[in-house]
């Protein structure tokens, strides 16, 4: 047998001192876990910004339908008839009628949008009372409102 036959015919046998230390496999996991706080604090406030635009927007659909509503039946909806009114149903003779929006939307944060007519800010408001579901509140949990432009 040549000597480079031999040598692929014996196994190779690790030297005693080679492999990972623990302290080289805890600098390795110290340093995924910086960098996932890192990510996690930029991408976290983004989600937020996010949510609250998203329910701005939605706003403004709903209030181009609200407008619409208006220019063809000469009001507004009523509170207790909502924005469901803004849904298509059937008319008289069971007709269907074409609504003004496809559907309702839900909130950023999986709520129903409130409709209160006449409003307090103005002819009608619609608002959505942000992450904590409460009246106020400052940041992610400020109300968002069509009174806001």
């Amino acid at each position: 047998m040549s000597e480079q036959e031999d040598a692929m015919a014996t196994p190779r046998r690790f030297a005693p001192d080679a492999g990972v230390t623990l302290i080289e496999m805890m600098v390795v996991i110290v340093i995924i876990g910086l960098i996932t706080a890192i990510v996690a604090l930029n991408v976290l406030p983004a989600q937020n910004t996010a949510r609250v635009e998203k329910a701005k927007a939605d706003i403004q659909v709903l209030e181009q339908a609200i407008e619409l509503y208006r220019l063809q039946n000469g009001r507004l909806p009523t509170t207790s008839e909502g924005l469901q009114i803004l849904l298509a149903s059937s008319g008289e003779g069971g007709t269907p009628t074409a609504g003004y929006i496809r559907r309702l939307p839900d909130d950023p944060w999986g709520r129903d949008y409130i409709y209160i007519s006449p409003g307090e800010k103005g002819e009608y408001d619609l608002v959505s009372l942000g992450a904590d579901a409460q009246e106020g509140g400052e940041g992610v949990n400020a109300d968002v409102g069509n009174w806001q432009k």
